[in-house]
């Protein structure tokens, strides 16, 4: 202010000043139009000495609207050019000096010229605008129209002056009622400055009119929202009397109060949950059950836990599925190494459901051994796609309740595992794995397996029903992945819903490859250890897989590969070393001595014992086939703990060595004085199938005509009467084993020769395959001297 007041005293004093020029007072948010009086508040240095100015030489002030209200000291470029010319009426200033209120009249529009530089105020050369008049029955018509409208909008506003729409209705010139009404518009000071520049009659007029109609639907809305919120208001002001006075009447009778703002959130999330329409119709039902229950009651807590189930359950909710298909295909080579013909299937899976994401699709079991990567498989499918993962174990599951829940009338009843596997996934379309599937139980609560029919049938899992839930359950969008060790325990029913993917045990150079890539520094992070602190040599690796392993998997070998690293932790945590390198002839000092070798040149190396070829659960096998003659009276003895089918082979395969006596140079006549002894090792173990006919046959042969059978020969295949080799099942497991246990020759069934397509090609590449139709062919391949002695010593297992 003493800066402003100096201003004034420094300039001029003013006789006679051009009536084309103003004090210009620049205003926020404020826009005056001719005719219309309005306070201005006033605080700027100045705009407080333009007004003293004014007031000490009687002049007029022109006020102009600034661009941007925020701007404290505007110049030129940020007020806008057009205006309203004022009378001050009346300047109230507090006693301390400053600013004050000023009460100003608008008279008439001007524009602005140019402003005159080096003033304490704004002082700028201006044009008078002449005021915009028109006649004719267009102009009464829009003047009729803009009263009735403002009468209407009178009639929304609360306490309006009476004199405000007599006065409304007394006014007879256009241009005063177009700008009367403007000033009393509730919208942006912009508008208002549009209205305030338009010149001609006719487009303010229906400019005016446009706004009106506008701000009278805003206010006919707002109502119409006021008094439905004062209906709810006054709903809600009844229902929590009411509340009131049953919390009141439970605490007379001795009940407690508490929960009932739990019931509230209960219920809202209820509300949002999402539900079907039948299914919110039933659980509304048990909600309002609930609220009159006592909770003291017996079913009080157990209806309150099937409502937070149901609360919790995402009906709705369904996670946004991405489908990349290479992307999926680096995921899966990241994860896994090897297994091309599961990861092409996998794709091609991939590749149908981003193609018709609305289509059925199948159900995937990966049967295969334990530790070849079936459940990591799934989790891989799950991040591939970016879908949840969630894993239901079903080993030993004996209980039907357990895949379908329990009735909620019994005690501690629960729903069945893949509505909890739902729950915790948070979404309708998680992946889902049932991992061992092939070891449900059954007892007399009912057969499991016979409850995940509906689970996986496309056809009927869209509504599943558990007996907890006691409502209907959409499954479809659910990718469920199965997992197995046999087929043969799987009911057919339930097989038939599912496409089987196999999985094969893995090659010694596999193994060796993937625990270079994966074992080594999944132990390494287990065990503390930093790559830089231990190396360890292929050699090494590949002694743990030869000579401490045999197993289609490879956890084993990580359980090896863990021991090697356990070793050095300990030297390197005591400050021995600072690292460790782990070569071959160290493998033995920290493991011990080997637990597997070559005994296949050992075991043949007598007449009367031949290699066959065995499928396990866990993969394949080598399985040799011993055969002695002793006196007797021509019995059959066979040991070794074998199943029906294998001791039918046996007698088939004497048989028919009893049948050939002659061509094989044997002496019928000495069966009659001799017993035959066949026996196969590890008789601890069950041994069953048709597919060690050609090992017994091979066996017996060799015994009766002293001759020994290769030693880098195994075999299998079935036998019959007519000395015919028929088709087994199992190759690839089989030649895999064989391969990974030394051998180097394989006789196969002429009729298996299509399944050496699904053998991998580190096999093919090792082992030499030959097909046979007829039991001759199989002993002049069997039992032919090798053509490398040495062969299967030098290879080792």
């Amino acid at each position: 202010m003493n800066d402003a007041t100096s201003a004034l005293t420094a300039a001029p004093a003013r006789t006679e000043v051009p009536e084309d020029v103003l004090i210009i007072l620049p205003v926020r948010n404020l826009v005056l139009f001719p005719g219309v009086v309005a306070p201005v508040g006033v605080n700027r240095a100045k705009t407080v000495a333009g007004v003293r100015e004014a007031l000490r030489t009687e002049r007029k002030v022109g006020l102009l609207l600034q661009r941007q209200p925020d701007v404290e000291d505007p110049t030129p470029a940020d007020l806008h050019a057009i205006g309203t010319v004022a009378s001050i009426l009346r300047f109230a200033a507090p006693s301390g000096g400053g600013g004050g209120q000023l009460l100003v009249q608008g008279e008439r529009r001007f524009r602005v010229l140019d402003f005159q530089p080096g003033l304490a105020f704004h002082l700028a050369r201006v044009e008078y605008l002449p005021e915009a008049t028109a006649h004719g029955s267009d102009v009464e018509a829009r003047v009729l129209n803009l009263k009735r409208l403002a009468q209407e909008a009178l009639e929304f506003l609360p306490a309006v002056p009476p004199e405000l729409a007599g006065a409304l209705q007394s006014l007879d010139a256009p241009e005063a009622l177009a700008d009367l009404i403007a000033s009393f518009l509730d919208v942006k000071a912009a508008d208002k400055q549009a209205l305030l520049e338009t010149t001609d009659l006719r487009t303010r007029l229906e400019r005016v009119a446009t706004l009106l109609a506008h701000r009278i639907e805003v206010l006919k809305l707002s109502k119409q929202i006021e008094s439905q919120t004062r209906e709810a208001i006054d709903e809600r002001q009844k229902e929590a009397v009411l509340r009131e006075q049953l919390k009141q009447i439970q605490r007379e009778l001795g009940e407690g109060e508490d929960g009932a703002a739990e019931l509230s959130e209960l219920k809202a999330a209820i509300a949002k949950a999402g539900l079907p329409p039948e299914t919110l119709e039933q659980v509304n039902k048990e909600l309002k059950r609930l609220e009159r229950m006592p909770e003291q009651g017996a079913e009080y807590s157990m209806l309150r836990t099937y409502l937070d189930l149901v609360a919790a359950l995402p009906w709705s909710t369904l996670d946004a599925e991405s489908i990349n298909i290479d992307k999926a295909r680096e995921v899966l080579e990241t994860d896994h190494y090897g297994l091309d013909k599961i990861k092409k299937r996998i794709l091609e899976y991939l590749a149908v459901r981003k193609l018709n994401p609305h289509g059925r699709s199948p159900i995937l079991c990966f049967v295969g051994p334990p530790g070849v990567g079936k459940t990591s498989l799934g989790q891989s499918i799950a991040r591939a796609i970016g879908l949840k993962f969630q894993r239901v174990s079903l080993g030993g599951t004996h209980d039907e309740a357990e895949i379908r829940g329990h009735r909620r009338t019994y005690v501690g009843a629960l729903p069945g595992t893949i509505i909890q596997a739902i729950r915790k996934a948070g979404t309708r379309n998680p992946v889902l794995m049932l991992d061992e599937i092939d070891k449900l139980g059954r007892s007399f609560q009912g057969d499991p397996a016979a409850a995940l029919l509906e689970v996986l049938d496309p056809e009927q899992n869209s509504s599943f029903r558990d007996n907890y839930l006691g409502v209907p359950f959409d499954l479809s969008k659910v990718l469920f992945i199965a997992t197995a060790n046999q087929l043969d325990t799987i009911p057919g029913p339930l097989r038939d819903r599912m496409e089987i993917i196999e999985l094969t045990g893995y090659t010694e150079d596999e193994k060796v490859e993937i625990g270079k890539r994966y074992l080594i520094k999944r132990q390494l992070e287990a065990n503390g250890l930093k790559p830089e602190q231990l190396t360890l040599t292929d050699e090494a690796l590949r002694r743990c897989v030869r000579d401490y392993t045999r197993e289609a998997g490879c956890r084993n070998l990580e359980r090896e590969i863990g021991a090697l690293m356990r070793n050095a932790a300990v030297k390197i945590a005591s400050g021995l070393v600072a690292s460790v390198r782990i070569d071959g002839p160290e493998v033995e000092a920290i493991l011990g001595s080997p637990r597997f070798e070559n005994e296949v040149a050992m075991r043949v190396s007598v007449p009367g014992v031949a290699t066959g070829l065995a499928w396990t659960p866990v993969g394949g096998d080598i399985l040799f086939i011993e055969a002695t003659q002793t006196p007797g009276s021509g019995r059959l003895i066979l040991t070794g703990q074998l199943g029906d089918v294998m001791k039918e082979s046996a007698q088939a395969a004497l048989s028919l060595v009893k049948a050939n006596a002659a061509a094989l140079g044997v002496d019928p006549q000495g069966f009659e004085k001799s017993d035959i002894h066949i026996h196969v090792p590890a008789g601890a173990i069950p041994k069953d199938g048709p597919s060690a006919g050609v090992a017994m046959y091979t066996a017996l042969v060799s015994l009766l005509t002293h001759t020994t059978v290769r030693n880098d020969v195994a075999m299998t295949g079935e036998i019959s009467l007519r000395g015919l080799v028929l088709p087994i099942g199992g190759v690839k497991e089989k030649t895999v084993a064989a391969a990974r246990a030394g051998i180097r020759t394989v006789l196969l069934p002429r009729r298996n020769r299509k399944d050496l397509d699904d053998v991998p090609a580190s096999v093919k590449s090792v082992i030499e395959f030959h097909f046979v139709e007829r039991v001759d062919e199989l002993i002049r391949l069997a039992l032919a001297p090798p053509a490398v002695e040495p062969v299967a010593e030098s290879v080792g297992a």
